[in-house]
C-alpha cells in the first residue's frame, strides 16, 4: 500500500464529525438496533446507536455495543456500554478537553430505569446527535447540560482546537442520586406528572424511584431524551419553572 493510500484510510476525528453532520434532520426511534456495517444508513437512530454506527464507519471497530466482538449488523448500542467501554478500552477524558475536540463523545452517563445521552463535539462548544423523537438528529451545544464525561476512541486520530469551556447548567436538575433529592420543587414535579397522567407514587416531595419512572415514562409520550431527568426541557414540558442553582 502506498503512503498516500495508508494516509486515506486513517481514521479522523474530523471524518467522524462530517459524517455525523450529513445526517442532521433524520429521525429519532428510541430502542432501535442500527446495522453498524450499513454504509447507507439514514435512520432512524438513537444517540447510543448513532455514535456506535459512526465509530463503525470511520474506524471499522465496534464501541459502545454489547458485545464488540459480534457481527456488526446486530451490535446493540446503548450508552451504558459507552460507558463501560470508557474505562476498558477507550480513553476518558475531560469535558473540557472533549469539547475542543472535534468528533470527539460527550456522555450523560445512565441511571438504572433510564437512559443516558451522548453526542459528538464539534470541536467548538457545539455537538451532532440523536436527540430525541421530538427532534431527531441535531446540531446544538454542550453549554447549560449535564454531562459526566469524555470519550475518544483509541483508534481514532483527533486534533484539538483551540480552549473551550462548557458553561454548567444555570438550573437544579432532579433526578435519582444515591441520597434522594427532596424539597418543594420535587413535589410539584410530582404533582404535574400526576396531573399529566403520569403516577409518581405518594407526594411527598422526594424524588425516589417511582417519581424516575414517571419522568421516562412522560419523557417517551412527549418525545423528549427518557433520561429521567428534570431540567429546564423536561420542566418546561411538565409546565414548570426550572429552579435556579443555589
Amino acid at each position: 500500500m502506498s503512503s498516500r493510500a495508508a494516509l486515506a484510510t486513517v481514521a479522523t476525528g474530523d471524518a467522524l464529525l462530517a459524517l455525523a453532520r450529513r445526517h442532521i434532520g433524520e429521525k429519532y426511534v428510541f430502542g432501535v438496533l442500527v446495522p453498524k456495517d450499513n454504509p447507507n444508513w439514514t435512520g432512524p437512530w438513537d444517540c447510543a446507536e448513532f455514535a456506535s454506527w459512526l465509530t463503525f464507519q470511520v474506524a471499522r471497530k465496534l464501541y459502545g455495543c454489547s458485545s464488540n466482538s459480534c457481527m456488526p449488523g446486530i451490535a446493540d448500542a446503548f450508552s451504558g456500554f459507552w460507558q463501560r467501554d470508557a474505562g476498558a478500552t477507550a480513553h476518558r477524558v475531560s469535558i473540557r478537553q472533549a469539547a475542543q475536540t472535534p468528533g470527539a463523545f460527550i456522555l450523560r452517563s445512565p441511571q438504572a430505569g433510564a437512559i443516558g445521552h451522548i453526542v459528538v463535539s464539534d470541536g467548538r462548544g457545539g455537538t451532532v446527535e440523536a436527540h430525541s423523537a421530538k427532534d431527531g438528529v441535531i446540531a446544538s451545544t454542550l453549554a447549560g447540560r449535564r454531562w459526566e464525561l469524555g470519550i475518544l476512541v483509541p483508534e481514532i486520530q483527533y486534533s484539538a482546537g483551540g480552549d473551550i469551556r462548557v458553561a454548567a447548567p444555570k438550573q437544579k436538575i432532579y433526578r435519582l442520586t444515591s441520597l434522594f433529592m427532596q424539597g418543594p420543587a420535587v413535589r410539584l414535579i410530582q404533582q404535574q406528572l400526576r396531573a399529566a397522567g403520569f403516577d409518581p407514587g405518594p407526594i411527598d416531595g422526594v424524588f425516589g424511584p417511582h417519581t424516575q419512572a414517571a419522568v421516562v415514562a412522560f419523557q417517551l409520550a412527549k418525545g423528549l431524551v427518557p433520561d429521567g431527568e428534570v431540567g429546564p426541557v423536561t420542566a418546561r414540558a411538565l409546565g414548570i419553572k426550572a429552579a435556579s442553582k443555589k
